[in-house]
């Protein structure tokens, strides 16, 4: 696979931010974003797609940890 052009990482990044965009504003209801989450899939590398989820899932695990809200699971807290 080659590194993507300038233009490819530029619509990548853009499908991606409206993605995000929209599941924010949908309280992260997939179901209504599905048109855009296709368009981010097939506009960017699938590695690129796997590191963008697992981010977003980071940020969110971190935005919730720092305003306190963020609640361990029974597992971890017998540990």
């Amino acid at each position: 696979m080659s590194a993507p052009t300038a233009e490819e990482r530029k619509v990548c990044w853009g499908a991606r931010d409206k993605y995000w965009q929209c599941l924010d504003e949908n309280g992260d209801d997939f179901t209504k974003c599905q048109r855009l989450q296709s368009f981010f899939e097939s506009s960017c590398p699938q590695q690129w797609v796997k590191y963008f989820e697992k981010r977003r899932d980071y940020l969110k695990y971190k935005e919730k940890f720092e305003a306190g809200e963020f609640q361990p699971s029974e597992t971890t807290r017998k540990s």
